[in-house]
């Protein structure tokens, strides 16, 4: 009788548990059910919805389109774009408590990308959204960054902009939506976030601003046009690289990368001979002669060190001069622009360089 005393006593105390753990439940969400939910309305807030892999396909990874489409998946290993997650700034800068959750969106754009899925946001503050587990994230897409199905799949159909009935996926002929419009999507995100926190990118402003607005576009520069064959066999037609050439700067140590060149750079030509007391002057003329937006450009942390060193005959230094060129914020107590010192298209800069330094005769 005791021992089944004891389990009546148990088996009690159980019950107990879960009608207290179901009103606490019950409790939260009345408490959620609550709270004041705001819809993401601005385009940087939402990621491209899930998509379902396109019939013909396996994945959406850009090394399963690389089984055919094999040049252009060797070109963008070599793009930025990607390394557009891994790299290493980027993962330092989204671990920070300051960067809200919509910074990946531009980094890994596909929803199949990401682990969680945001509905929305509690009072409308970036720094508390509602989230819930992605059942279609995918980790190995993720590395990837911005893949090609970031630009070329949509309502889970492939999208070119040639179209062709040769392929064993189905394809949509879309040239418009492969636009300049969906580069400066990513490339002209301008918005105050928190008084201490600026998203600028304005690339595609400066760009509708500049000489070359209506005569070429970010595809033309940075996606040069060829004539090859996108499939092996299927015949030669007109194509575009997909280096997605620029800066030249790797994300990576390891990696390599294709650089567009945007500056002419013209130093004067020193005398052969300076004596004693004499003043050496030095020009250095840089001028934006092939950009169609200013440099640097993107990042507002981006700048050019430009550096003048005076050596003597023996190779040791006796002078240096360094000139910066970009952008200077200042972040706290509020962000905002300092000084713009960059490049526009067809805008000369001059650097000067005077130093008045005793050299022996040469």
């Amino acid at each position: 009788m005791r021992i089944v005393r004891e389990i009546m006593r148990n088996k009690n105390s159980l019950i107990s548990i879960i009608i207290l753990g179901v009103l606490l439940l019950t409790l939260m969400k009345c408490k959620n059910d609550a709270r004041n939910v705001e819809s993401l309305t601005n385009s940087w807030e939402i990621a491209i919805p899930n998509q379902e892999i396109p019939e013909g396909l396996t994945s959406l990874s850009s090394e399963q389109c690389g089984i055919c489409h094999q040049q252009h998946y060797k070109e963008w290993k070599y793009s930025t774009h990607s390394h557009a997650w891994t790299d290493l700034q980027f993962q330092v800068e989204i671990k920070k408590e300051s960067s809200p959750f919509m910074c990946i969106n531009c980094h890994i754009p596909l929803q199949n990308q990401q682990e969680y899925i945001v509905e929305g946001l509690i009072d409308g503050d970036i720094y508390k959204p509602i989230k819930k587990r992605n059942p279609k994230f995918d980790k190995d897409l993720q590395k990837e960054g911005i893949n090609c199905a970031s630009c070329h799949v949509r309502n889970n159909t492939i999208i070119g902009t040639t179209g062709t009935s040769r392929a064993p996926h189905k394809t949509v002929k879309d040239a418009a939506f492969l636009s300049e419009n969906l580069c400066i999507s990513c490339h002209n995100a301008v918005a105050v976030i928190t008084p201490t926190l600026a998203c600028t990118f304005e690339t595609g402003d400066e760009w509708k601003s500049g000489p070359y607005y209506g005569e070429k576009n970010c595809i033309s520069c940075h996606m040069e046009s060829v004539d090859r064959e996108i499939v092996a066999g299927y015949g030669k037609k007109t194509s575009r690289l997909h280096y997605f050439a620029g800066s030249g700067i790797p994300k990576l140590d390891t990696a390599k990368t294709k650089a567009l060149k945007g500056l002419g750079i013209y130093p004067s030509t020193p005398k052969k001979t300076y004596f004693k007391n004499d003043s050496i002057i030095f020009n250095l003329k840089v001028i934006n002669e092939f950009a169609g937006h200013k440099l640097p450009t993107g990042d507002p942390e981006r700048f050019y060190n430009i550096s003048f060193i005076l050596k003597n005959e023996e190779n040791k230094v006796v002078s240096t001069k360094t000139e910066r060129i970009g952008e200077q914020w200042e972040w706290y107590p509020e962000a905002k622009k300092l000084q713009i010192i960059t490049f526009f298209q067809k805008k000369k800069g001059y650097l000067p360089f005077l130093i008045n330094q005793s050299k022996k005769k040469n």
